[in-house]
């Protein structure tokens, strides 16, 4: 997932005071939630069920998001399973007065759908 001259992010919002640590950058712990949300849009828009994070992997942390800054998250499917999506996602950051975008972070999350007992379900399929 390099050319993200095509791609709609899953999420895109801006770093607010309240998602920072000391530092004057957001929070990894808020980071990482951003990701599992563009995650699980794309897998429950695919699955049309509930999908529930069961793993992380590989998480990198590659760049600061300083406070004010504009945070884009995007998100494909790297393995189908039958009940299971995996999901690679990454994070980029963008000073909001420049046009240039700089990886902040990246990882795979692993979903499951699940019904309204929260048993697992299967799930369709990609072309």
């Amino acid at each position: 997932m390099t050319d993200l001259t095509k791609k709609i992010p899953a999420i895109r919002t801006i770093v607010m005071p309240t998602e920072g640590n000391p530092y004057g950058v957001a929070f990894g712990g808020w980071l990482m939630g951003q990701m599992a949300q563009a995650g699980g849009a794309l897998a429950a828009q695919h699955s049309k069920h509930q999908s529930v994070v069961v793993g992380a992997n590989d998480l990198r942390f590659e760049h600061p998001v300083g406070i004010g800054d504009e945070l884009s998250v995007y998100a494909e499917f790297s393995k189908i399973g039958h009940s299971s999506m995996t999901v690679q996602v990454e994070a980029f950051r963008r000073d909001r007065h420049e046009d240039e975008m700089t990886k902040a972070a990246s990882g795979i999350y692993i979903f499951v759908a699940v019904d309204a007992d929260g048993q697992p379900v299967q799930v369709p399929t990609v072309e």
